[in-house]
């Protein structure tokens, strides 16, 4: 992990010595290399300092050129350009309209050696090759080109909910947890909330029609607080897993247990704040395993189960896939019984249940696979998270 401070506001040491890294990792390994920086709001300085590595690298004779780099009208960021090449971006006619995208093509016929990458999260225009920029970022390093890019912690897919609650804030546009797990290096980029509040004040953030607004809202002190812890935790999450995966290769004890979460999904609603719990707690403790766990009983085989609740338990997979977990299927007539079974053979350390919409009634005719959870598991802590209001979660 490396942390970047006040990025934009003097000149330092730290963009050289992150651009040499960066080179020796460079030859280190023909394996191309993904940098990201991730910052807690726009204007911490992510652009700046990736085209400060560019041209640190150009000076070393590295071939790097520019793909997308958006300087939102900052004049500080925009003169860091300089003289690096830029490659001409594609047009898109869509509905009758013309849209500039990544020209993903171009850069892979150029062969660069580096491309800077702004805007990691961003969704590409109909008509283009993939359909999110962090895709071509993915076919890019497949090409051998070693990319730097960018992204605010609000992107963060399993971070969605959290910034939500935080700022009351609901992001679109997110990038997958999987995809982290490709860069070699996360960087957290990272100024103190009075200087980046002035900097918003001073019209170097957004519009000056939108400053009161984001001040009062998305910019709050309290905000900023939390998004800047969520910033430095998951660049050290990341510097976590690498010193995990490097004892593992070099046959080393590991530094602590890791811990090992396993979801309880069903079929009977979303289980997107259950997985997304799951994804932080891994993240929170560093490393670990974690399982997104369904069991099918007989009457949800295939022809058998609902339609609607068939379509809803595939998107709890899609999703625990993208956040990273491995998803097992079991089979069983008793539900309780195959996931006590599953969470002993595996040392399941952490449980996470939604909460049940039944009532307590039912509970004591039917019993509860959370109950038996807190009367047979000692050695594992269950979660029970609320459910979202107006919508089902997964329930036991």
């Amino acid at each position: 992990m490396f942390v970047d401070t006040e990025a934009t506001d003097i000149p330092n040491t730290d963009t050289r010595i992150t651009a040499e890294r960066w080179l020796h990792m460079l030859e280190e390994s023909e394996r191309a290399k993904l940098r990201i920086y991730i910052g807690a709001a726009a204007g911490v300085g992510k652009t700046y300092r990736m085209l400060q590595d560019a041209r640190q690298l150009k000076a070393q004779g590295i071939d790097v050129v520019l793909g997308v780099v958006e300087t939102h009208g900052r004049a500080e960021t925009a003169e860091q350009i300089g003289d690096l090449e830029i490659i001409p971006p594609a047009t898109i006619l869509y509905k009758g309209n013309t849209f500039e995208e990544m020209d993903l093509a171009a850069i892979i016929a150029r062969q660069p050696a580096v491309v800077v990458v702004d805007e990691l999260a961003h969704t590409n225009i109909e008509g283009a090759k993939n359909q999110k920029r962090y895709q071509d970022v993915l076919e890019l390093l497949d090409n051998g080109i070693s990319v730097v890019t960018a992204i605010n912690i609000q992107h963060i897919d399993s971070l969605n909910d959290v910034v939500a609650r935080v700022t009351g804030v609901n992001v679109r546009e997110t990038v997958p947890d999987c995809f982290f797990k490709r860069a070699d290096e996360v960087i957290d980029v990272d100024v103190s909330i009075d200087t980046l509040r002035t900097r918003l004040k001073q019209g170097k953030i957004y519009a000056p029609e939108k400053i009161e607004q984001a001040l009062n809202n998305f910019f709050r002190k309290g905000n900023l607080a939390a998004l800047r812890e969520l910033s430095l935790r998951q660049a050290a999450q990341h510097q976590a897993t690498q010193d995990e995966e490097y004892r593992e290769r070099e046959g080393l004890e590991p530094a602590i247990v890791p811990e090992k979460v396993m979801v309880c999904m069903a079929s009977r609603g979303t289980a997107a704040r259950l997985l997304r719990t799951a994804a932080r707690i891994v993240g929170r403790h560093a490393y670990g395993d974690w399982y997104a766990v369904y069991v099918r009983t007989p009457e949800e085989e295939p022809g058998r189960i609902d339609p609607k609740a068939h379509a809803t338990l595939l998107e709890n997979i899609t999703l625990a896939k993208t956040l990273g977990a491995n998803v097992i299927e079991l089979k069983g007539t008793n539900v309780a019984d195959e996931l006590l079974k599953f969470a002993r053979d595996h040392e399941i350390t952490h449980v996470i249940f939604g909460q049940s919409a039944r009532s307590r009634w039912q509970i004591l005719l039917r019993g509860s696979v959370i109950n038996r959870f807190l009367r047979e598991v000692s050695d594992a802590a269950v979660h029970v998270i609320p459910l979202t209001r107006g919508k089902k979660e997964s329930e036991s």
